[in-house]
């Protein structure tokens, strides 16, 4: 894979119920018909950047073929302003929506961590870092 500029992408889990708190509806729940009833915390997701829609799709498929992952949306063209070394940067990359149960997220991070092309695939932000 040929050297790519260093970027600083992030990796950050929401339960469902914070994420259906932004569209201003509950969480849907599941019939009990259906045998599995939703339970709270049990449901993440996480955003990972990439740096072009190649990387991404590569890393989506393996996460879901792994089954790390139910499903990963793909949103091209983002633009990130971050710090990387001391200096504001700016890059066009691709947001990866993750959804995952919460129990998988350990594995699916250290799965990304591991296939991630950048030198930094995920700052841990309950450590000091450049952005706080």
């Amino acid at each position: 894979m040929p050297t790519l500029l260093p970027a600083a992408s992030r990796l950050l889990l929401l339960p469902r119920a914070l994420l259906s708190m932004a569209s201003g509806s509950p969480p849907a729940q599941p019939s009990s018909a259906s045998g599995s009833a939703y339970v709270p915390g049990s449901v993440s997701a996480a955003f990972v950047t990439c740096p072009n829609e190649k990387v991404a799709k590569e890393i989506a498929r393996a996460v879901v073929e792994k089954r790390l992952a139910a499903c990963v949306n793909l949103v091209p063209q983002i633009t990130s302003i971050y710090e990387w070394k001391g200096k504001i940067e700016e890059d066009s990359e691709v947001l990866m929506m993750i959804k995952t149960q919460s129990s998988l997220v350990p594995a699916l991070t250290d799965f990304v961590r591991s296939v991630h092309p950048y030198e930094v695939a995920e700052p841990r932000c309950d450590e000091p870092c450049s952005c706080w």
